[in-house]
């Protein structure tokens, strides 16, 4: 969530109230926008990666606190499990040889990090669900300690009113009753934001939508869960059902679930935090002393709180963030579509794919979601967490006759995506050297058809075929991806044998 809350019981007045605190805060941002407040184009992006711990055996290890407490750096902080921790790059102009110094300073960082958690006996993981991972792992008493987690989990658990359900069908089927919502913690990301202008926002944003199944397409890295080959992506079924507040009628009802992909394209920023206090009851109806409206009166500015609280309940893929840095407000668009790995190039690849991708759609002469439409995107987003970079994509049909083509994801990333991502790294400034080979990255994966997901799941078959069972070759998989990660070569080089 970002906040620090105390966990403590609510009464109906507390609801109450901070739906009232929410509409002034609404207003404020209202205001805010119309006055044209908000900071000046910084061309600023930030990076945050989510991470596990495991032990010399791959297998999950419980102690986030002694390893981050080894670490000592503020960069780096609890995560929802025992078994997580998460670093947070600080932002960085998109310019120059941004890509390379990222990808400097987190082989630097995570090096470090893992050197001081090899200390306590642990070793840091790289993935989007780690595969070792069992339904034992992921109960309410590994969750880490501190009231935030503890809150979050009851107050999703209680607007539940029953266990939570995980009933997830790919290459095999998951069906799974968790008493907590622990297995959200599985879910390991990386979380890339873009600080724009509100008349930016909408743009962006959009783009960041319609962009999505792509990404997901070709970074795919997440096909194991408590020893079963689902999605290729099976993070954001799992990350949806496991915070999932609606009971079974709510959900044949079509009430909106916490995370959810969205239902429509936008013209400003302000058209998301509207919805998510219409659609959304607050999980956590806590209330700051400051009055917005008064203190925008005074000429100050807000920070907003309960906004900002409400919206960190509601897990969109795309997620607007508002914040206030040095007394002047900002917006932020943060993308959480892509796991985490499988090495510091791969991320960086990511990172180039997706800024660059970002700026050109949204700066496209003619705006492809205004061709394709909102359901067509959520439908590519779909189906790449299902089949990877086996996906087929819906795409808006070449000229001006309209209607919409379908075709495999790597040939749409190969043919128009990179050259426009190509397109809009030269637009903010990045070297050419930096471009080409991140870029190069992602259009190798395409040309062997390869990613994190295609080579977990071949090398799992591949020790099957030797004759182990299935643990013991998850966790041979596990461990041989360890060991290829720290080689730092793209996962599109890494042997199958």
């Amino acid at each position: 969530m970002g906040e620090k809350v105390v966990a403590t019981g609510f009464d109906l007045s507390d609801r109450q109230r901070y739906r009232m605190k929410l509409r002034q805060c609404l207003m404020g941002l209202e205001r805010l926008l119309d006055e044209k407040r908000f900071d000046r184009p910084r061309n600023l992006m930030g990076l945050e990666l989510e991470l596990n711990l495991a032990d010399s055996a791959g297998l999950p290890l419980m102690m986030n606190e002694e390893v981050l407490e080894r670490i000592a750096s503020t960069d780096f902080q609890t995560e929802l499990a025992q078994f997580n921790i998460e670093v947070n790059i600080a932002p960085h102009h998109l310019s120059g040889r941004v890509l390379d110094r990222l990808a400097e300073e987190l082989r630097i960082g995570l090096g470090y990090a893992d050197r001081k958690a090899r200390e306590v006996g642990a070793h840091i993981v790289m993935v989007g669900i780690l595969p070792t991972l069992s339904a034992q792992d992921l109960v309410g008493a590994n969750l880490s300690r501190a009231d935030r987690y503890t809150l979050l989990n009851d107050r999703i658990l209680a607007a539940r009113g029953e266990d939570i359900t995980l009933d997830i069908a790919g290459v095999e089927h998951l069906l799974y009753t968790s008493g907590s919502i622990a297995p959200e913690a599985a879910c390991t990301s990386m979380q890339m934001h873009l600080q724009v202008t509100p008349a930016r926002f909408a743009a962006v944003w959009n783009a960041a939508q319609v962009l999505s199944g792509p990404q997901v397409a070709v970074g795919a890295n997440s096909p194991f869960l408590f020893g079963r080959e689902l999605w290729r992506e099976t993070r954001p079924p799992l990350f949806q059902q496991a915070t999932d507040t609606r009971p079974q009628e709510l959900r044949a009802q079509g009430v909106r679930p916490l995370t959810w992909f969205g239902e429509r394209w936008i013209d400003s920023a302000y058209d998301l935090f509207e919805e998510n206090l219409r659609y959304f009851p607050p999980l956590l109806p806590i209330c700051d002393d400051e009055d917005p409206l008064a203190t925008l009166d005074a000429g100050t500015v807000p920070h907003l709180k309960e906004l900002t609280l409400q919206n960190g309940t509601v897990y969109r893929w795309n997620r607007p963030v508002y914040a206030v840095v040095d007394g002047v407000p900002h917006l932020r668009v943060g993308n959480r579509v892509l796991p985490a790995g499988p090495t510091v190039a791969d991320v960086i690849a990511n990172t180039a794919f997706y800024y660059g991708l970002v700026r050109a759609l949204a700066e496209a002469p003619r705006q492809v979601w205004h061709r394709l439409p909102f359901g067509a995107a959520a439908a590519n987003f779909d189906a790449a967490c299902r089949h990877g970079i086996g996906a087929v994509m819906h795409w808006p049909r070449p000229g001006r006759g309209g209607g919409l083509v379908e075709l495999p994801a790597t040939e749409l990333v190969l043919e128009e995506l990179l050259p426009l991502a190509s397109a809009g790294l030269d637009a903010w400034g990045i070297e050419p050297v930096d471009r080409d080979r991140y870029l190069g990255i992602i259009e190798a994966r395409c040309r062997l058809r390869t990613n994190g997901a295609e080579w977990q799941s071949a090398v799992f078959h591949r020790a099957l075929e030797r004759g182990l069972d299935r643990r013991a070759a998850l966790v041979s998989m596990t461990l041989r991806y360890c060991e290829l990660m720290h080689s730092g070569e793209p996962v599109h080089t890494w042997p199958v044998s």
